[in-house]
C-alpha cells in the first residue's frame, strides 16, 4: 500500500496514523507539508513545499483567502509532480485540504484515492460567525466567508470521501456532500492520560500545586474570544473573589488562531488583564507547554472549564476528561455532543459569567461529588483511543485500493510531468513597483503582435 499523508502543519491530526502505517510490512508512506511544518519525530519521508510568492496586496479581500489557497495547491502540486517523476504514485491520499494543498492533486495523480479531513465548512450564520455579539460582523465579513467556501466546496467535489472528527462537524458541510463523509474523532493518546493521584507542577513563580488542591485549568491554543477566554476571565475574577485559596493555570499562546485581535492591545491576554482585577499570585500565565506538562495541568485540575463558540471541538476538552479533571463546559453544539449535564461534567451558559463562576465554585467547593463526573468522563474519554480512530481509517484508505505491494499503477498523463511543471502560471505578482507578467499575459502578447503583423 502507498499512502501519500498531506498536511501544511504536517503531521497535524495524521502524526499517529503516519507511524502506525509506516511500521506495516509493505506499506509505503510519504508525507508533503510546508516548509514551516514541524515534522514528525522518527519519521523521515516528509517532502516540504515552498510557496513561491504571497498573495497579491492588491487582491480583492473577499478573493485573498482563495488566492492564498491557489498558491499553496501549485506548490503542492509542484512537489507532487516530483514524486510523480521520481517514481512514487499513492494508492491513496489522506489529506487535510483546508489551506489548498490538494487542489491539484486529482491533475498529477488522477487514479489515485483521495480522502479528504473535513473540519469545518464556514457560514456566516448559525455556528461560530455572528455568534458572539460582542465582536459584529459586517457585510463584507459574511460575504468574505461565503467566498471561501468555495475552496471547501472544491474540495468536497473533488475528494472520493471524507471523515470529519464529530456529528456536528459534519453536520456544518453542505447535505449533498454529507453522504461522502463519514465520522470518526482522529482519537487522543489514552494511554498517555489518566488520573494521577501524585501529579505535581511548579509554576514560574515558583508555586508548587498538587492533585488535591482548588486548582482551575483553562487550555487553548491560543488565548481568544473563539475559546471563551474573555468570559473565563471575567468568571474567574468572581471565583477569586469567592474562593481565597483557589488557583488558576491558564495554558495557551498570544497568538491569534481564528478571529481577529483586539483593538487596543497586543493580545487577548493583556485586553482582558486590562479589565479584570485578578490576584496575580493565584493567576498562572504557561503559555505553550510540552504535552508532557501540559498532562500534569490537567492531572492536578480540580476544576478544568471549558468554553468555545459553536465551532470546532478541541482535543484538549477529551484529554481533560480522559485525565479526570471535573469539567465545566460551555453549552454549544460541540460540547453538547460530548457532554451530558450533570453526568460526565456541567454544562454552562457561554456568556453567562455569573452560572460559569458559580458551577466552578461548586464542583471546587465539593470535590466528593464530582467523583461520579470524574469517572464517567474517563469512560466518555476512553471512547476516543486513537486505536478505533485507526480501524476506521484503514477502512477508509483500503475501500478502493487495488494492490497493497504490486507494481505502482499507471497513472494518466495529461502532458509530460516536466512540462507540468515549467508551465504553470504564477500569476500577477508586483514587485518593486514593476509588474511582472504572467505567462498567459506574455502568449496573449506575442498573439496580438502576430496577428498586428498579418493585418
Amino acid at each position: 500500500m502507498r499512502v501519500l499523508v498531506i498536511h501544511q502543519n504536517f503531521p497535524g491530526q495524521f502524526g499517529h496514523l503516519t507511524k502506525m502505517w509506516s511500521q506495516r510490512p509493505g506499506w509505503d508512506v510519504r508525507a508533503l507539508g510546508r516548509d514551516t511544518a514541524p515534522g514528525l519525530q522518527g519519521f523521515d519521508r516528509l517532502m516540504r513545499y515552498r510557496l513561491t510568492r504571497s498573495g497579491h496586496p492588491q487582491q480583492h479581500p473577499y478573493l485573498r483567502q482563495m488566492e492564498t489557497a491557489t498558491l499553496h495547491g501549485q506548490a503542492a502540486a509542484r512537489a507532487m509532480l516530483q514524486l510523480r517523476r521520481s517514481g512514487f504514485a499513492p494508492d491513496v491520499i489522506l489529506a487535510h485540504p483546508g489551506w489548498g494543498e490538494t487542489l491539484y492533486a486529482k491533475d498529477v495523480f488522477s487514479d489515485s484515492r483521495l480522502v479528504h479531513f473535513c473540519e469545518w465548512f464556514y457560514a456566516a450564520e448559525g455556528a461560530d460567525v455572528g455568534f458572539d455579539s460582542e465582536f459584529p460582523i459586517t457585510f463584507d465579513d459574511r460575504a468574505r466567508i461565503r467566498t471561501w467556501n468555495a475552496l471547501h466546496t472544491l474540495n468536497l467535489t473533488n475528494c472520493d470521501a471524507a471523515i470529519s472528527p464529530t456529528h456536528w462537524q459534519k453536520s456544518r458541510h453542505p447535505e449533498i456532500f454529507q453522504p461522502k463523509i463519514t465520522v470518526q474523532h482522529e482519537g487522543i493518546d489514552t494511554g498517555a492520560l489518566g488520573p494521577d493521584p501524585k501529579a505535581r507542577i511548579t509554576t514560574p513563580s515558583g508555586v508548587t500545586l498538587r492533585a488535591g488542591d482548588p486548582v482551575i485549568t483553562y487550555v487553548a491554543r491560543n488565548l481568544e474570544p473563539y475559546r471563551g477566554f474573555h468570559i473565563f476571565m471575567r468568571a474567574l475574577e468572581r471565583i477569586q473573589r469567592e474562593h481565597p485559596r483557589c488557583h488558576a493555570l491558564i495554558v495557551g499562546g498570544d497568538e491569534v488562531s481564528y478571529g481577529k485581535r483586539p483593538k487596543d492591545a497586543l493580545n487577548w491576554r493583556e485586553q482582558m488583564l486590562r479589565e479584570v482585577r485578578l490576584d496575580a499570585a493565584r493567576t498562572h500565565f504557561l503559555g505553550k507547554l510540552p504535552y508532557a506538562q501540559y498532562v500534569k495541568v490537567l492531572q492536578v485540575s480540580a476544576a478544568h472549564v471549558y468554553l468555545t463558540y459553536p465551532f470546532v471541538l478541541s482535543w484538549s476538552m477529551l484529554e481533560a476528561m480522559a485525565c479526570g479533571a471535573p469539567l465545566i463546559g460551555s453549552d454549544t453544539a460541540p460540547v453538547r455532543e460530548q457532554i451530558e449535564d450533570g453526568v460526565n461534567g456541567r454544562l454552562v451558559g457561554f456568556f453567562d459569567v455569573s452560572e460559569i463562576a458559580q458551577r466552578t465554585l461548586d464542583v471546587l467547593n465539593d470535590q466528593s461529588a464530582s467523583e461520579d463526573l470524574r469517572r464517567r468522563a474517563i469512560e466518555h474519554a476512553s471512547r476516543f483511543d486513537r486505536r478505533a480512530a485507526l480501524v476506521t481509517y484503514d477502512e477508509l484508505v483500503q475501500a478502493d485500493a487495488t494492490s497493497k505491494d504490486g507494481p505502482i499503477r499507471p497513472q494518466s498523463s495529461w502532458q509530460s510531468t516536466v512540462g507540468a511543471y515549467e508551465s504553470m502560471d504564477e500569476g500577477v505578482v508586483l514587485r518593486h513597483g514593476t509588474e511582472r507578467r504572467s505567462n498567459n499575459d506574455v502568449a496573449r502578447e506575442r498573439l496580438n503582435l502576430v496577428r498586428r503583423s498579418a493585418q
